[in-house]
């Protein structure tokens, strides 16, 4: 379905010129007395890579159907990552390299939301905060109580973050999937 560039708003998904994009803001750039021109900032849904583009007000775009389906995370086979839908209880494989990021915080079983456009899988939506178990950790220093102090600890997948002092292996600890960041204890 086309829509002038002025209806695109963000979350809205669209093809040109035989790519993918996601609209992350729609901005007019009004000068003077000129009509304006939109600034629309995207992101390609194929590479991740984010870009800003200028358009006039009197092109449209052609909106892109995104599936969403709910999945579960099933084992790593080296080289793709395999997913099976929890109503169809298809399998779906999923090449690794396309799922680096997602691949620190991903366990067996895990649900996820795995996005796809007329067939082609394109990624994988995890939730915001995931809890992990600590499987190892440094152990605090005596005395070091500055404001903040933090140490290195090692998560269940084997990825690395910061967690405060008082944080021991064993613990389950809430982590930003975004960031890769300590959030709480879960």
């Amino acid at each position: 379905m086309a829509v002038g560039i002025k209806q695109l708003k963000p979350g809205n998904a669209y093809t040109e010129n035989n790519d993918l994009f996601l609209c992350i803001s729609n901005d007019q750039n009004k000068q003077g007395r000129l009509s304006g021109k939109y600034m629309v900032k995207r992101k390609n849904m194929r590479t991740g890579s984010i870009t800003e583009i200028s358009y006039n007000p009197t092109e449209k775009v052609e909106l892109a159907m995104i599936e969403k389906r709910k999945m579960q995370y099933l084992y790593d086979s080296g080289d793709m990552l395999v997913f099976m839908d929890n109503e169809t209880f298809e399998q779906t494989e999923i090449p690794s390299e396309r799922l680096k990021w997602e691949l620190n915080f991903l366990k067996p079983s895990d649900e996820v939301e795995v996005t796809s456009y007329n067939g082609e899988v394109l990624g994988v939506a995890l939730p915001i905060n995931v809890a992990f178990v600590v499987t190892e950790t440094e152990p605090a220093i005596k005395g070091d109580t500055a404001t903040g102090a933090t140490k290195n600890a090692t998560i269940e997948t084997g990825f690395q973050i910061k967690v405060p002092l008082f944080i021991n292996e064993g613990e389950t600890v809430l982590v930003n999937t975004q960031d890769g960041k300590y959030q709480g204890r879960a």
